[in-house]
Order: C-alpha cells, then structure tokens, then sequence
C-alpha cells in the first residue's frame, strides 16, 4: 500500500495523534497500556509471525510514538496498523481495560483524514466505502453484475487469457474470493411477518449489507425461526448497511450516516427490540450510542438503538425458544464469530441452541478463540494473512471429524467455506466440511 503523510503529527493535551475531534478517544486512554504482554498471545497476527510491531501492545507503542512526535504517520506504521484484524481478542485479556477497538477505528479515522492513498486505493474505497455500502439498491445492482461477470462467460475469458494478472493488485486472488450470490436477494421492503400462536415481542429485523445478498435463505430461516418463537418481525423500510465495515475502515462520516438512516428506520415502528443474524452488524449497532455520542439530535435515540439490539441467539434464549424435536443426527463444531464473542460476550447462548437439538453431537473446535481472518474487508485488503489465518481454522475445523461447522456471521461463513475448498484441493483425502448457520440448523429442526 502507498501512503502519503500530510504533516508530522505532534500530539498536545486534549487530542489523539496529533488532532482533535468528535470521535478521537482522550489521551488517557491511549495511556491505559502498561505493555504486561498478555495480549500477546490473544492476537492472531502476532501469533503468526511473532512480531511485536503486529501485536496490540506494539500497535500501541506506535500510537504513542506518532502522538509524541516522535515518529512520522509514514507507510510503515500505517502498515502495521492496517494489518490489525480489529478481532479484539486483546480485550478479553487484558488486565488494565484497554478499550483496544475504539483505538483502532479512531486511529484509522485519523489515517483516512490525514495521509494520502494511492490512487487505485482512493477510488476502491469511494466506490465500496462511499457508493456501494450506503445504497443498498446500488449494491443489488453490482452484485448482478458479479453474477453476470461469473455465469456469462467473462470470468472464463478473463481467467484464461491472463488479463487478471495485468490488473492492480492481486486480481488473481480477488477473483478466486469472489463470493457466491443468493438466488434471491433479502430485500426489506416494510414486511410484517406475524408471530405464531401468542406474540411475546415484536422486533425490527436487520437486513444488512453482505448477508442479504450471499446468504438471503438463512435471513429467510431466521423470520421463520423468530415468528415460531412468538416473535412478530418487521423489515422495515429505509433500512441499511449498519456502518460497521465503515467503521472498522475510517470512514467515520459515511458510518455515521448510515447508523442515522437505520435508527430511523427501525424506531418508526417502536419495536421491543432490534435483531441481527449477523455478529458484526450487531456489534456496530450495539455501539451507536458510542459512534453519535456527539449529536445532539440522535445522541439519545441512538443510545435507545443500541439498547434495543439483540443478536438472533441472545434473543432467541431471552424469549425461552422451543426446543426442537426433529433429529438432525450430525456432528457439528462451532466457530465463534470474533465480534458475537469477543465484543458482545455472547458465547453460550448458539450453543445452548445446537444443544438443544435432539441427534447433533457437538464437539469443541480447537483454538476457538483465534479469528477466522475474515474480518470484514480485511479478506480483501490483507489476502496473504487472511488466508494464513482461514487455512489455520479449516484444518483446526478439518481435526474435529464435524460434518457441519456452525456459525453466526456471513464474514466467518464466507470465509470458512473458502478456506475448506482450498483445504480440500491441497489434500484429496480430506473430506469437504459444510458451512452452516446455527439458525439454519435450529430451522432445519423444527421443519416437520
């Protein structure tokens, strides 16, 4: 990546790397750190290659350093930076409470406003960050021309005739990457879906971004699962994107936009709460109250929208769900989403679910805690270490003997389902593990 550094950044008192803002952290908490070293091992980039520079506390450490003045925000550092999975494993162990991810996104904010990318860079990000994200009617339509760019012949030419090697980039890898598309795409339009038998809540349901085009039958599977559990569901108009790759990006003011749009949306029919079947978009809402704590007009409904958010599980186990009867009679092993885990602490409740069902055997996944290397965009930004980490959990997936490996987030989903395939082509032995949503197999059980 090709960075240009508009000024040296000298930190005073009251600002974060130098400038002052709405949604820069105070330097106190930038000082938290006592570099004790227990994140070391909590960090999967630090776990790969053993550098201090790619561990939370060395990440830090450069935070500090360009606060100071003391270095330059040059390529390097950003580098370093950028290759922070934002996984936030760091702040499960860390003793001094280091709110390690609110860090990170306000020091990617700072790098957006005060560096220069290249030009190829500059224009992806305008187009996914700026374009793409915050219309959700633009992105169906890049997302038909995906489908059209791998149905109609296209890639085929393109593949063999070696003009993606003279693309920027690794075009190569990109396109192996490339996701597969629903059929249908999960669009909400003002739907009411009733709840069965006596209604115990009424919720608005988040469609989301990636999910609503890659895996619109499990957010089928999820209205059918909540309005079985006495759960009236809304998708309401006006929704968006929730902002969280935004975020996780820099693009600060574009995530605050689409949080507003999807605050509106949602409180228009006052619902007793929010659902998301996705673990980082419920994350990102989770936190509105954090990204608008300087708004005056949304401050306080926006603290009302994170309060509301509910992910599927935890809502699912607060409403006492039916247990199943339908045997499903499949081992099953579970990776837990880094933002369902790490950052909402929600751990038991997919499990209490798989638990539930009669006939599946679930069996622990080694180094459970260790990201997928998915990560939102990081999958396409950093490729080498992403695929590092993804290979790293489909063969620790590949050691349990599971039939099924069971998830709650479309990132982790994608990314696993590649990591198996690749896994699978290296080894003729190895047997191709499915990819499967918890909600898929909790609707899968209760199917008559």
């Amino acid at each position: 990546m090709t960075y240009k550094s508009n000024r040296k950044i000298v930190g005073t008192p009251g600002t974060f790397l130098g400038f002052s803002g709405p949604h820069a952290p105070k330097n106190d908490d930038l000082y938290k750190c006592v570099h004790c070293g227990f994140c070391l091992q909590a960090c999967p980039t630090y776990i790969e290659t053993g550098l201090e520079s790619e561990s939370p506390r060395g990440r830090i450490a450069l935070m500090k350093a360009v606060n100071e003045g003391r270095l330059d925000m040059s390529p390097s550092v950003v580098g370093h930076w950028d290759l922070c999975l934002q996984c936030r494993a760091c702040e499960l162990s860390c003793p001094s409470g280091v709110e390690y991810g609110k860090l990170m996104e306000a020091t990617r904010a700072q790098v957006e406003q005060h560096t220069k990318r290249s030009f190829t860079e500059r224009t992806a990000r305008s187009i996914g960050y700026r374009t793409l994200l915050p219309s959700p009617s633009k992105l169906r339509l890049a997302a038909n021309a995906l489908k059209l760019y791998k149905k109609s012949g296209m890639r085929t030419i393109a593949r063999g005739t070696g003009l993606l090697k003279l693309l920027p980039g690794d075009a190569v890898m990109a396109d192996e990457y490339l996701p597969e598309l629903s059929k249908n795409y999960f669009v909400p339009k003002g739907q009411v879906y009733p709840a069965k038998g006596v209604r115990k809540a009424k919720v608005a349901m988040l469609a989301g971004c990636v999910m609503a085009l890659t895996h619109s039958d499990t957010l089928e599977a999820s209205v059918r699962v909540l309005t079985r559990n006495g759960i009236e569901v809304h998708l309401t108009i006006g929704q968006g994107c929730c902002g969280a790759l935004n975020s996780h990006a820099g693009e600060t003011k574009t995530a605050i936009k689409m949080a507003k749009t999807n605050i509106d949306s949602f409180l228009a029919i006052n619902p007793d709460a929010i659902v998301s079947a996705s673990a980082g978009c419920g994350a990102a809402m989770k936190t509105y109250d954090e990204l608008l704590k300087d708004d005056p007009e949304y401050v306080e409904i926006a603290r009302r929208v994170a309060e509301l958010t509910k992910d599927i599980h935890e809502l699912l186990v607060e409403y006492d769900f039916e247990a199943p009867v339908k045997p499903l009679n499949v081992t099953v092993t579970y990776q837990d989403p880094c933002h369902l885990s790490n950052v909402q602490r929600i751990t038991e409740a997919p499990r209490k679910i798989l638990n539930s069902i009669p006939g599946l055997t679930l069996v622990d996944l080694g180094e459970a805690e260790m990201c997928c290397g998915s990560a939102g965009t990081y999958s396409i930004t950093q490729r080498e270490m992403s695929s590092q980490l993804g290979k790293r959990k489909a063969r620790n997936v590949i050691e349990t003997g599971a039939k099924i490996v069971a998830t709650g987030n479309p990132g982790c989903a994608m990314q696993l389902d590649f990591a198996l395939k690749q896994i699978a082509k290296e080894d003729a032995e190895v047997r191709e593990t499915k990819v499967r949503y918890v909600v898929d197999l909790l609707d899968e059980a209760y199917t008559e």
